[in-house]
């Protein structure tokens, strides 16, 4: 029997949640509303239901937010992982998002620089003034893929890591992602996801060097991503 999620729906198997997997990692499509990493609510993560599913040790080398959907890397040792941990400081981890919105960006493509400050205590980042000592530079390039007849799709991808990036940056222009009411968006989504997914991952392979490419469309039970269907083909 499968077991329910934060949402109240049913968790996906183990072995629907693996992309790729190799001696040095495994790739992993996250669903939205399980967190990366076990946390105080006690609800299954993914790196329980690999480590019990694989019989192995892991280690995670980034996170998705836990609204959020995606690809997620898992080192299957110490030493990758901290192989990983130099690919993503010299910026040789590229990863693509696709985000929904409600607002039309305008412009069509840009790219969006800010200075974003993280409060711990409402877990949530804001953008602050450019002189502002505390915040970090964060930047990432968009571009407009398509419509429904409600919402807009937008493909996202980031120059730097920082904290909640992606539903701040967009947030602050105007465009907050479909579902994200902590980011300003009018209604928040059933299960508490946010229509923001982890779409492409690239990078060099960290044992030989060779260069590893992945791909997961987004979740196709959602009716919002399957409204958007022709714009994600068009892609």
């Amino acid at each position: 029997m499968k077991k329910s999620n934060e949402a109240g729906g049913e968790l996906p198997r183990p072995s629907e949640l693996v992309l790729y997997k190799c001696n040095a990692f495994w790739i992993c499509i996250k669903p939205a509303g399980m967190p990366v990493l076990p946390d105080k609510t006690g609800d299954p993560s993914l790196l329980d239901l690999m480590v019990k599913y694989g019989h192995h040790r892991f280690y995670p080398v980034h996170r998705l937010d836990r609204p959020v959907s995606g690809l997620v890397i898992l080192a299957c040792s110490k030493p990758v992982a901290a192989e990983f941990s130099k690919l993503f400081k010299a910026g040789k981890v590229e990863k693509t998002y696709l985000a929904v919105t409600a607002d039309m960006p305008d412009p069509p493509e840009g790219r969006l620089e800010d200075n974003l400050v993280t409060a711990e205590k409402v877990n949530k980042a804001f953008i602050a003034d450019d002189d502002d000592e505390k915040g970090l530079k964060a930047s990432l390039t968009y571009a407009y893929l398509g419509s429904s007849d409600r919402y807009h799709l937008l493909r996202i991808q980031t120059d730097s890591g920082r904290f909640h990036q992606i539903r701040a940056q967009l947030a602050g222009a105007g465009w907050p992602i479909k579902g994200d009411v902590k980011y300003g968006s009018r209604r928040g989504n059933r299960d508490r996801s946010i229509h923001l997914h982890a779409c492409k991952l690239q990078f060099p392979h960290p044992v030989s060097g060779e260069l590893c490419h992945y791909e997961a469309p987004p979740p196709d039970q959602d009716p919002v991503w399957g409204a958007l269907a022709s714009a994600l083909s068009a892609d």
